[in-house]
């Protein structure tokens, strides 16, 4: 395994997934994982509550037949940022675990085509990727200021 490199989210980094449980808000709403927030989040709120009471990868598939907000596209990464920063907070378990990753490049491997939120066959923006990047930066930035000024009375 290239030790530069997290090129796929399962075994042992497995938690990186969006399916991983790990419970996120939207709108108010609490969901199992950041994959059922996400597809959630690109239907009118009041057609929501499906996509608490199934697994991930039935949310995902549900996602795919949903009539999508008009400005869905134009919203969607702002939506997986919230969802992500929720998920890798500073202090968390989760957290802690994605600043271990530091200083590998994360990419979101996949098999089933997603060129946009990951890379398959070498091809894709690894938004997904690059998000989580993003999200450990920010939390090495708290942990530094914490540890500079975290213990001061």
């Amino acid at each position: 395994m290239n030790t530069d490199c997290i090129s796929e989210f399962n075994g042992e980094y497995r938690w990186l997934s969006n399916f991983w449980p790990v419970e996120v808000v939207l709108d108010g709403e609490t969901y199992p994982s950041v994959e059922h927030a996400y597809q959630a989040a690109k239907t009118p709120p009041e057609h929501r509550e499906q996509f608490k009471h199934c697994t991930a990868g039935q949310a995902k598939r549900l996602g795919r037949r949903v009539l999508m907000r008009p400005e869905w596209e134009d919203i969607k990464i702002d939506v997986m940022r919230d969802l992500i920063q929720q998920k890798f907070t500073f202090g968390s378990e989760l957290g802690g675990e994605l600043l271990r990753t530091s200083p590998m490049t994360l990419v979101e491997g996949n098999h089933w085509g997603d060129t946009f939120w990951g890379v398959c066959d070498g091809v894709g923006q690894n938004h997904l990727g690059l998000l989580l990047m993003e999200q450990r930066d920010a939390l090495n930035d708290i942990e530094e200021l914490f540890y500079l000024y975290g213990n001061k009375n």
